[in-house]
């Protein structure tokens, strides 16, 4: 059945990549379904034993036999109750065990799974997915994951193991109560699970509705300074009241469906009962049963009923966990559109001798770069300049791979980047981005991020190389100050130091420098620049910039206009010709290209 999306629930596939984790602890689960069965045995041996009990008290109270009689079956009775009791504990504590380092496994498992999977995605996918539609799949995928598994111990296994018991049992004092306790069975199944099947379409529609919502949720958030500055709380709200009452009709269509899943359950149930009680009891009084076997088929009727109820809330829970990892194993089906070779290698920057030869790169049917090419010597600052939408960051992304060229070839050292393993690539260069993401850590860890075992002095030296031990030096906390969700805490520049301070860790041949120094003031870029002006020494340097300023030492500018390269020189040699760079340089009179 397909929802509104055309998607719908793929059972085998969902149960085979659950079976896939859980078969990890296939014995493990053997040993809580066996406890399951001796726990479910247990109290049907209990309610034979009150059976013995009745019947034995119905013949002494008729002077059927004597007391000692009746003491010697009740001793009887009271060890082997105590027997079943023991049994019934140990077994217990074996399936809680068992069942808590099931799922806290799979569980684990699971998220792990996705999570790596995830993050090994394209940029591409990132940049065309929410944050918090991920986040809401991938805490679903987990919580379905301990909801199947319950579902199986508690509600499906249960309800197996009291069907062979009791009907067996049944079978064996009265085959009409047997039948008509698994006709009634049956049929409260069925019914139940007909309802469930026509409740997948609503779930999954709940389950889009839901992630629709916490993706923008976490788009507000992660833009509240805007709205704020904008003043638009209000319209906000009357945003997320909208997106609230889609999430609460698809869930009021889902859940509006368990009233008629009750009233169909509770017919059946009672005209089970009757028809039980009528048989059993015109079969007491005509005497082909006694009044212990009479107790008997109502207890472990009564039971049987209250698994098979049970049963109905596992399939519940069993149609809501197949929606849930839907929604989180879709991703399974989605593979990187940037694919490492098989015999890809590690990726030793020597040089740093970069080549673009003929690059050709379209996003869809837009066309970028035709092809383009350029070489960017080693150890030499090569500054790339134009107007927005002329390619410059794309060159940068198609170097680091995210984005693979459609034609031709990037080459470093003579070598095409295709050959490496793109971790191994990415980690041989170091990075100053135009928008700089901090993590919710320390200031120090954040540095770190770029080399994860330096040490203490190394990362106090960058704090200083980029000019931000004075203000590191000023905090209560100093370094281990925790900066907030994505560097809240502090202001822009602050933030682009920090950026910096972790590419001067990273201490790689090649360095690319992506508006480095947008986000600072005057005398601290200054500052900046002098300390940047000795990184760049001996290193290959990419240096992307709007403020013509800031690249007028560098030995080679690219000036790039629609994905093509219209003019390159020194600043002194371009300033003084005709053409896009004066044209530029004219225009910013020191400030920016707009």
């Amino acid at each position: 059945m397909k929802n509104k999306h055309g998607e719908k629930i793929e059972f085998r596939r969902n149960l085979s990549i659950y079976w896939s984790i859980v078969k990890r602890y296939k014995w493990m689960y053997l040993g809580m379904l066996i406890v399951s069965l001796l726990i479910e045995a247990s109290y049907t041996a209990e309610r034979y034993l009150f059976k013995l009990i009745t019947d034995g008290g119905t013949n002494f109270t008729s002077k059927l036999i004597l007391a000692s009689q009746f003491i010697r079956i009740l001793s009887f009775i009271g060890i082997a109750f105590a027997l079943i009791v023991l049994t019934r504990l140990v077994s217990k504590w074996l399936f809680f065990q068992f069942n808590v380092l099931i799922e806290t496994n799979t569980i684990r498992d699971l998220k792990r799974h996705y999570f790596n999977h995830i993050i090994e995605l394209s940029h591409s996918f990132h940049t065309s997915h929410r944050t918090g539609s991920l986040i809401s799949r991938l805490t679903r995928g987990g919580s379905a994951m301990e909801r199947m598994t319950d579902a199986i111990a508690f509600n499906f296994s249960p309800l197996a193991f009291n069907v062979i018991v009791i009907t067996g049992s049944l079978i064996y004092f009265d085959w009409i109560s047997a039948v008509i306790v698994f006709v009634t069975t049956s049929a409260l199944t069925a019914y139940s699970f007909i309802v469930q099947q026509i409740q997948q379409k609503p779930n999954l529609e709940a389950n889009n509705a839901e992630d629709i919502e916490k993706g923008n949720i976490a788009d507000i958030f992660t833009n509240i300074d805007s709205i704020k500055y904008f003043g638009k709380e209000a319209i906000i709200k009357h945003r997320f009241e909208k997106l609230s009452e889609i999430t609460r009709k698809a869930y009021l269509k889902a859940w509006n469906l368990y009233r008629w899943m009750d009233t169909g359950q509770s017919f059946i149930t009672a005209a089970g009962v009757f028809f039980l009680v009528y048989s059993s009891v015109t079969r007491f009084i005509d005497g082909s049963v006694t009044l212990g076997t009479l107790v008997f088929i109502y207890t472990t009727f009564g039971s049987l009923m209250g698994s098979v109820y049970s049963f109905v809330h596992g399939i519940r829970a069993f149609y809501k966990s197949m929606a849930d990892f839907q929604s989180l194993f879709q991703y399974s089906k989605i593979e990187s559109e940037i694919k490492d070779k098989p015999d890809a290698k590690e990726c030793p920057i020597k040089e740093g001798e970069i080549e673009f030869k003929s690059a050709c790169f379209s996003y869809g049917a837009r066309k970028i770069f035709r092809c383009f090419t350029l070489k960017v010597p080693k150890n030499k600052k090569t500054a790339l300049v134009g107007h927005s939408g002329s390619g410059k960051s794309t060159l940068v992304k198609m170097l680091y791979r995210l984005y693979d060229v459609n034609e031709g070839s990037i080459l470093i050292d003579g070598k095409d980047i295709k050959d490496f393993r793109q971790e191994s690539l990415r980690a041989e260069m170091s990075i100053v981005p135009q928008e700089c993401i901090l993590f919710d850590d320390t200031i120090s860890n954040n540095i770190k991020f770029s080399k994860p075992h330096a040490t203490h002095e190394e990362v106090m030296q960058a704090l200083k190389f980029a000019q931000l031990d004075r203000f590191v030096a000023s905090l209560p906390l100093k370094e281990n100050t925790i900066v907030g969700e994505r560097g809240v805490k502090l202001s822009g520049g602050e933030k682009q130091r920090v950026s910096i301070a972790r590419a001067l860790l990273a201490n790689k041949k090649i360095l690319v420098l992506d508006e480095a120094t947008s986000s600072l003031d005057s005398e601290t870029e200054m500052q900046i620049q002098t300390a940047l002006a000795k990184l760049m020494e001996g290193r290959t340097t990419i240096i992307i910039a709007h403020r013509l300023s800031t690249i007028m030492k560098a030995d080679k500018i690219v000036v790039m206009n629609k994905g093509g390269i219209v003019q390159v020189g020194t600043h002194k040699e371009l300033i003084r010709k005709k053409g896009e760079y004066r044209k530029l340089w004219n225009l910013q009179k020191g400030g920016y290209i707009k």
